[in-house]
């Protein structure tokens, strides 16, 4: 029930002026968030990297409808790779895509303004030698999402796709994409999902996710294994070394401020562990998701907001 209200309360307004106002808001804020700057995220980056770690910088924002706009979130990833390539970064850090930022919402030319967007983002990222990942969002988009994972791994096979476990259609999706060179992460979503289409119980989730990860580690794709669950980082382990992955095969993938001693114990047992760490001022709703996905973070939460001054 806490995840559901949660949920609801990221795609509403007047929480989110409640929330946005309170005096504690910036703490929590800067936990999750490298900053609202880019200059600040670049910092964050540059220190998760330099400690062994690697990283996928998102730019928060989505749901554009405004053509303007979606340029303007273009714009800012290609910003992005340049400020990454100038610290020196792009060996160990990439990007993060939301499609409905780069315009997917925009009526029925929207999935070809996105592709277009990202595109644009993943020929940069291609001529400073590192990759991009499309971000899987709610599920009204995901064959859209799909469609342009497909135009663009033509001109850019190591474009990452997500996928998310709680959908009923994600094994299926997985034994799709499970090919030589395709980058899959696994997630187990984060959205408010009808019973129709996405797995209620918890347990039915994790269910999901591990028969989604036997597919993925017996392909011949690379893994990206997304989950602060100590049992799925082990059964991840456990499956890579039945299929005779090595450590490079594969990686795990966790969210700034979450579990991060366990992410430096992972990278330093010889794991490839990438953080993803989100930046920008449209970071409500996000915020909301991800305490909606690790409830235990609500308690911290409550604290800080009823901090004054």
């Amino acid at each position: 029930m806490l995840r559901t209200a949660l949920l609801a309360a990221s795609r509403s307004d007047r929480v989110r002026d409640l929330i946005t106002s309170a005096p504690g808001t910036r703490e929590v804020v800067r936990r999750f968030v490298a900053g609202r700057s880019l200059d600040a995220a670049v910092t964050v980056a540059g220190d998760l990297v330099g400690s062994g770690l690697r990283v996928s910088l998102d730019h928060l924002g989505e749901d554009t409808l405004d053509r303007g706009q979606a340029d303007h979130m273009r714009d800012v990833c290609l910003q992005a790779l340049d400020a990454l390539a100038a610290a020196g970064l792009t060996g160990g850090a990439e990007i993060s895509l939301k499609l409905s930022s780069l315009g997917q919402a925009l009526g029925a030319d929207g999935n070809r303004i996105a592709y277009e967007n990202a595109a644009k983002v993943c020929a940069a990222a291609a001529a400073y030698g590192t990759t991009v990942t499309l971000d899987m969002e709610n599920h009204t988009t995901t064959d859209a999402t799909l469609e342009v994972l497909r135009d663009l791994r033509a001109d850019f096979p190591w474009v990452g796709a997500v996928l998310q476990a709680y959908l009923h259609r994600t094994e299926a999706d997985c034994r799709d994409l499970a090919t030589a060179g395709s980058r899959v992460r696994l997630c187990k979503g984060a959205y408010r999902e009808p019973a129709a289409v996405a797995y209620q119980d918890p347990h039915e989730v994790d269910r999901s996710y591990v028969r989604c990860l036997k597919v993925l580690m017996a392909g011949e794709g690379y893994p990206m294994v997304a989950s602060h669950d100590p049992r799925m980082i082990a059964i991840a382990a456990e499956l890579a070394a039945r299929a005779g992955r090595n450590p490079g095969d594969f990686e795990y993938q966790m969210l700034y401020g979450v579990r991060p001693d366990e992410q430096r114990r992972l990278a330093a047992s010889g794991r490839t562990v990438r953080v993803y760490v989100p930046f920008g001022e449209e970071w409500y709703g996000y915020l909301m998701r991800r305490l909606a996905e690790r409830p235990a973070n609500v308690a911290f939460f409550a604290r800080a907001l009823l901090t004054r001054g």
